[in-house]
């Protein structure tokens, strides 16, 4: 269940945004149309952990065999562009245009990164979400063919563990995550780990090296 608050009082900034995933809090649209925002901190939060993430043996073939190549934070406008694009598998979604407009900003000040699943000069599949110390904070994901948001979150888990990352939040648990380990663990849980997390720093590169 969630905790929202009445719309924004002030205006969405990318310092509001840090300060918000800081305390444990982040925002959301009722749609990508509204003009609306709303505080989110949900009593079961969910996770991944990394320590435990699963990658099942059908998407470690897949993860050797896929035609696609995977990038990193090369196209943040079109990785956005899918997940809040609504499609056969969801009728909406919550990314407005302030949320595009303010992670963009975060983007290019190195707080928001993305993988990105592309064939040729396709955008297939890929996700997007903050790093603040050594917590990711998993923000949406999508997929234009089979398996595509898959390889990008396998390779997601691979670079927060390469990083010394110590959480990876997802917010909610759906089917898909829990494929790769995700659970809920109650919202005092999930400030331990988040106070913990922030007191790290984790290297999003470290797996290029």
């Amino acid at each position: 269940m969630s905790r929202k608050t009445d719309p924004f009082a002030v205006e969405l900034t990318p310092e509001l945004i840090l300060r918000a995933y800081q305390a444990g809090i982040f925002p959301m649209a009722e749609d990508a149309q509204s003009d609306d925002l709303f505080w989110v901190s949900p009593q079961m939060r969910g996770i991944i952990p990394l320590e435990a993430a699963h990658i099942s043996r059908s998407l470690r073939k897949t993860l050797r065999t896929h035609p696609y190549s995977v990038r990193v934070d090369t196209d943040f406008g079109a990785t956005i562009e899918g997940c809040a694009t609504s499609g056969t598998d969801r009728d909406t979604t919550w990314i407005n245009a302030a949320i595009r407009r303010q992670y963009g900003e975060l983007f290019r000040r190195g707080y928001v990164h993305t993988v990105e699943v592309w064939d040729g000069p396709d955008l297939v599949g890929g996700l997007y979400g903050v790093s603040i110390g050594a917590a990711f904070f998993g923000e949406s994901m999508f997929h234009h063919k089979t398996d595509c948001s898959k390889i990008a979150m396998a390779h997601l888990i691979a670079r927060l563990r390469a990083g010394n990352y110590r959480l990876l939040d997802t917010q909610f648990v759906t089917d898909h995550l829990k494929t790769f380990g995700g659970i809920e663990i109650p919202r005092e849980d999930y400030e331990l780990r988040l106070a913990d997390a922030l007191g790290h720093e984790a290297d999003w590169r470290a797996i290029e090296r």
